[in-house]
């Protein structure tokens, strides 16, 4: 095993992960809403966010799609020494991490079933930016509009099409996070 596997955990768990699953919550419950957090370090390319997010919201029983974006020997070390989470494919994943291009096609992945709409996939989207501009979300958790710079609107549209069944979404760049669950209606701006 790499040295750069045992590296980049939180130095205080309990209260770093609570931070996180707090921001990651304030993200969904207000989407378009940017957040910052941050506490661990994973090996390139996975951003800040990104592998906060990992090491709070996945665990031994967690299955996790690497795209191959992101898809490394030294991240799959990393996961295995912080996280314990199983490596699977796309359709039986509860999270998957890459950027948007190589989580592409997205209807490969879990959307849930009418009983149990919970059993979809959560994508955790690597992009090079976040910014409250560019397309308009409405919605639960947005009191008039949001804004925020998302890779496309079709996508968003369908997903939302799909409702109570679908994905729902984080996206990350640097320490920052905004999320976008699968409620939020998204319109060009």
């Amino acid at each position: 095993m790499r040295d750069e596997a045992l590296t980049g955990g939180f130095a205080d768990a309990p209260v770093e992960a609570a931070r996180a699953f707090r921001a990651a919550l304030s993200a969904l419950a207000r989407p378009g809403r940017i957040e910052t957090i941050g506490g661990a370090a994973a090996p390139a390319p996975v951003s800040e966010a990104a592998a906060t997010l990992l090491l709070t919201l996945c665990d031994g029983e967690t299955p996790l799609y690497l795209a191959p974006s992101h898809d490394s020997p030294a991240l799959r070390e990393w996961i295995a020494f912080h996280i314990g989470a199983p490596l699977t494919d796309r359709a039986g994943a509860a999270f998957a991490l890459g950027t948007w291009e190589a989580l592409a096609p997205l209807d490969t992945f879990a959307r849930g079933t009418s009983d149990y709409p919970d059993r979809s996939t959560t994508l955790i989207v690597e992009v090079p930016r976040l910014a409250p501009e560019g397309k308009r979300l409405t919605g639960p958790g947005i009191e008039t509009e949001a804004r925020l710079n998302l890779p496309e609107v079709a996508a968003f549209r369908a997903n939302r099409a799909g409702f109570p069944l679908g994905w729902d979404f984080f996206f990350t760049a640097g320490t920052a996070l905004a999320a976008l669950p699968r409620s939020t209606v998204v319109e060009d701006a």
